[in-house]
């Protein structure tokens, strides 16, 4: 069976206020896009004694028992009678770049074993045991639209954009520390929710709709900063580090012409 774990990116993304359990209550909205991952898993013929992982276009740089994938089909092993298998990932999105994809990874490889051994698990059987796996699993077990809250766990369903604008995204290649992120960032809540700023025109997000990682990150890393005044100046009418980067996306009304100095960091270009 194969599967095609999609990316996401952060519109807005408020840190509310530590937890006493060591996570953050925050607000964001989670967008899905189609740059996607892709995962074959198949039952041997002849049983094995464990899964086995092969990991191809990205390297990941982990050892196997440490991903993702093989930590969610662990889970389901604990869980129900299926057989070890044999998994081949195909990473194209990026690695601590504000996308997720370890995180839909592991949320469509547990809905994939659910539907394809006839599990009965629901819907929100397989969000709580996604959340042991990360804090915005949850959202790619729908993969749709939503306004997060909470850990990000926490899921209203909202409307599509508009048809017609064009995405970019853009990765300069650093990865990002999430926990370190997190850790120089200072809480608070906003003034206005999230959702209802979202539901503004577009062309009125650009000093409304905040992503508060941006301070440090930009701090730490001028050149993402300098990505992103970079869409800007390419003509988009919104621009943005996904979650705590170092992806940088412009939302456009039309295609824009990508100057010779981004090419090559672009990973996305397509319809949102």
């Amino acid at each position: 069976m194969v599967i095609f774990p999609k990316a996401k990116i952060n519109i807005g993304l408020r840190i509310n206020e530590k937890r006493s359990d060591g996570f953050h209550n925050l607000q964001t909205i989670f967008y899905p896009v189609c740059l996607c991952d892709a995962i074959e898993f198949i039952v041997p013929e002849v049983s094995l004694p464990e899964d086995v992982l092969q990991v191809s276009g990205i390297m990941t740089g982990q050892d196997h028992t440490s991903n993702l994938v093989m930590k969610a089909i662990k889970r389901m092993h604990e869980l129900s009678n299926i057989p070890c298998l044999k998994v081949h990932l195909h990473k194209a999105i990026p690695l601590g770049a504000g996308l997720g994809g370890g995180s839909s990874d592991a949320a469509c490889i547990i809905k994939s074993l659910n539907r394809h051994f006839n599990l009965g698990m629901s819907d929100e059987k397989l969000k709580e045991i996604s959340l042991e796996l990360g804090s915005d699993c949850p959202f790619f077990i729908d993969s749709i639209p939503a306004y997060a809250y909470g850990r990000g766990e926490h899921l209203t369903p909202i409307n599509p954009l508009p048809e017609g604008y064009h995405l970019i995204m853009v990765n300069p290649e650093i990865h990002i520390n999430t926990k370190e992120a997190y850790s120089n960032c200072i809480p608070k809540l906003p003034d206005t929710n999230l959702k209802e700023l979202y539901n503004l025109e577009i062309t009125e997000w650009k000093d409304l709709i905040i992503n508060d990682f941006e301070e440090y990150i930009f701090r730490m890393y001028p050149q993402i900063a300098d990505l992103k005044k970079s869409l800007y100046d390419m003509g988009a009418v919104y621009s943005s580090m996904s979650g705590s980067g170092s992806t940088v996306y412009g939302i456009f009304k039309m295609k824009p012409e990508i100057p010779s100095s981004l090419k090559n960091l672009v990973i996305y270009s397509d319809i949102l």
